[in-house]
């Protein structure tokens, strides 16, 4: 990847929307696999928990778990300096609360208590007082919406020193992608390990895996350093990073499948050591690099075209992240009472979870065009003479 600074375009990155849609394809794949994990982890919160189970599904998950938010918020972050350029900040916050907090403020206020009314309807259980209802009352908060809010926590961070002067941009992409790794490393070890401070901080407003959130901000800064370094200008004349990468990627991520596995094959005679939090976290963390890298790259270099499929899934996207687990729990819970086998049912739940919510984006979005249209006409045209 080249290191020059002159401007990118300000046009459609087609490799980068198309990343970002099979990225929240992986999201929906993750999130099926909750419905049907056979090591009872998601059973407590999970909108939907069919006793039929499959076992690898847990170990896709990790995998997913791996990848899919740190390329969200790298992809986040590579898009962030375009939208902050030749706008103040004051505009720069209008927008990204447009964008973020007001479908997050919807969102919470409509779909996190469908939530629980399939939560509950799936379970056989009664429903319960309207007011537990609200993601204020939820013992799981936000759920699925946390990324929202703490995406819009980044972009006002990543504004106060780009307002200021500060260059981030004279880093090396090289320092600063093992420089991130270093410290994310040392973060997750002293918050998870040392520290214990491990799993989620919930609250009403914003949500955060504690271990994870340096984590994720540093994959969005090194995505907008990225966009500054001009990273992705011209496809490289040679590819042995890239070979090698994908090469041994598969390391770090066995590794971390087997610290992830370990504790529950041996639970009876394990224990927790600082040598074990160490291999947890170092084989996550490169796993990420080494994935993230990847992933990123093969857009780049082999997906970089766009087509009317293309264009409606980008198109959707975003909405689709927004109503996925709904539209997983309707038809998860009518799918756990067909008789299906689960190996059958996770297939047809994925597929009918990512098309149903695309077709009911892709309705909201012909249903704006129409009001839209309809407004437009009703407005009176005024002449010259008038």
């Amino acid at each position: 990847m080249t290191s020059t600074t002159i401007s990118t375009p300000s046009k459609r990155i087609h490799w980068m929307d198309n990343l970002r849609t099979i990225i929240i394809l992986l999201v929906v794949m993750y999130h099926v696999g909750g419905v049907y994990e056979a090591a009872g982890l998601w059973a407590g919160f999970w909108i939907v928990d069919d006793p039929d189970t499959i076992t690898w599904v847990g170990i896709v998950g990790i995998v997913f778990d791996i990848i899919v938010m740190p390329t969200m918020f790298f992809i986040a972050g590579y898009l962030t300096p375009p939208s902050l350029d030749n706008r103040s900040g004051w505009e720069f916050l209008k927008k990204k609360f447009q964008r973020l907090i007001i479908p997050w403020l919807i969102a919470v206020f409509t779909l996190i208590p469908l939530y629980k009314v399939i939560f509950l309807y799936s379970r056989s259980l009664p429903q319960e007082p309207w007011y537990t209802y609200f993601h204020f009352n939820n013992p799981n908060s936000q759920n699925w919406l946390w990324f929202l809010p703490v995406l819009f926590a980044f972009d006002i961070v990543y504004l106060l020193p780009s307002k200021t002067g500060i260059k981030l941009s004279k880093l090396s992409l090289n320092l600063a992608v093992w420089g991130s790794f270093v410290i994310a490393l040392a973060y997750s070890f002293v918050i998870g390990g040392l520290v214990g401070f491990r799993s989620w901080t919930l609250t009403p407003v914003i949500d955060f895996e504690n271990e994870k959130l340096l984590v994720y901000f540093l994959a969005f800064l090194v995505g907008a350093l990225c966009f500054r370094k001009n990273a992705f200008a011209g496809k490289p004349q040679r590819k042995t990073l890239y070979i090698v990468a994908n090469s041994v990627a598969w390391l770090p991520i066995t590794v971390h499948i087997f610290a992830r596995l370990y504790p529950i094959l041996y639970w009876e005679s394990f224990a927790v050591t600082p040598l074990f939090r160490l291999i947890w976290f170092a084989s996550f963390h490169l796993s990420v690099v080494s994935m993230v890298y990847t992933l990123v790259v093969t857009f780049w270099l082999y997906f970089d075209k766009t087509g009317p499929v293309w264009a409606e899934l980008n198109r959707d996207s975003y909405g689709v992240y927004i109503i996925h687990v709904i539209v997983i729990g309707v038809f998860g819970t009518l799918l756990m009472r067909t008789g299906l086998p689960a190996l059958a049912k996770y297939p047809l739940l994925i597929i009918i979870t990512y098309l149903v919510s695309n077709l009911l984006v892709s309705l909201f979005r012909a249903g704006k065009r129409v009001l839209k249209s309809g407004q437009s006409k009703s407005i009176p045209q005024t002449t010259d003479a008038q």
